[in-house]
């Protein structure tokens, strides 16, 4: 049964964010009452919604009976937070749920419900979507920077293939003063990696690439390149032929790092990952999620060393080095 109502949990939590409630709870405790004068919703609405919440340990009752925040939802939830994770949830509904429904159809076929590793479709897709995804990478970007230990003073080049709302190669230009980051993505998207950049002051250290990313060039010299989570929407072969092509894009001794949600080699878990393989199948023509073994041959291949895992705040992260 917890099964059967799993979309319910998701679905409360977009309507509490698209009504206003955490936002307005951040400010202060509320009774029901309270809180309907502040966001404009129903009473019934936010009495149901708030006690869901509440079961859900993402809110609770003070002595006096109104309604607070809990540390997770305060976190996580409110607008506000650098960590808010309420863009997410806004994209449920909108743009998750309604391909799924398509589920059983493409189980049958083969064929995705929509194609969002496609341009024209993808490119909008991404659009709206790529800067609610900042929080949840972000954290993983910094760590992954300082883990490659690079030269905090000399000049270093930074490939962010796929780059999305920036996230990858911010934490490196952050973490490098010296770093210059050459993003690449659609030219619907360089927009809004141009405007997450520019809100974290790194404009003047970035170029931009605009084009499929197996289409353009990237030039050549490049002392890490970044893949966060594109892989999986790409299939095998266009993963491969993209591996091969970051080679060449490399510096000798320089370093590929890959964002991915990893199976395990036995393929029965974690199910997040296998989840996320799913995801794939409804969305995009060829793309699954791949285990560590099967990334780790694909790499060595193209000619790099023998990849390792990195243990970050993130789904998965591999690194291999281009031999010196």
């Amino acid at each position: 049964m917890q099964f059967a109502w799993g979309y319910a949990p998701a679905l409360i939590i977009e309507a509490a964010v698209r009504n206003g409630f955490f936002d307005a709870l951040a400010t202060q405790p509320m009774s029901a009452r309270e809180l309907v004068h502040a966001t404009g919703a129903s009473e019934r609405g936010v009495i149901a919604v708030m006690d869901a919440l509440i079961g859900f340990a993402l809110a609770a009752r003070d002595r006096e009976g109104r309604y607070v925040l809990t540390a997770e939802s305060d976190s996580f939830l409110v607008s506000s937070r650098p960590g808010s994770l309420g863009g997410f949830f806004s994209h449920v509904s909108r743009d998750l749920i309604p391909a799924w429904l398509s589920l059983t159809e493409c189980v049958r076929t083969g064929a995705p419900a929509k194609q969002v590793n496609a341009q024209q479709e993808g490119a909008e897709f991404f659009r709206d979507f790529v800067e609610a995804l900042f929080p949840l990478g972000y954290h993983a970007a910094l760590a992954l920077a300082r883990s490659l230990a690079l030269p905090k003073n000399a000049p270093i080049r930074i490939l962010d293939i796929a780059a999305g709302s920036g996230v990858w190669s911010i934490g490196f230009a952050q973490t490098y003063p010296q770093a210059r980051v050459a993003a690449v993505d659609w030219d619907a998207v360089i927009p809004v990696t141009q405007r997450v950049v520019a809100r974290h002051g790194l404009s003047e250290r970035y170029d931009y690439i605009a084009g499929d990313i197996l289409d353009v060039n990237f030039g050549s010299g490049y002392d890490v390149a970044v893949l966060g989570h594109i892989l999986h929407s790409e299939g095998d072969e266009r993963s491969k032929e993209l591996l091969r092509k970051v080679f060449n894009a490399l510096k000798p001794g320089g370093t590929i790092a890959i964002a991915e949600f990893l199976i395990n080699d036995d393929r029965a878990g974690p199910p997040q990952a296998l989840t996320f393989s799913v995801n794939m199948l409804v969305n995009t023509q060829l793309g699954r999620a791949f285990t560590f073994a099967e990334m780790n041959r694909w790499l060595q291949e193209a000619g790099f060393q023998e990849g390792k895992p990195l243990d970050v705040p993130a789904p998965s992260l591999i690194v291999a080095t281009k031999p010196a």
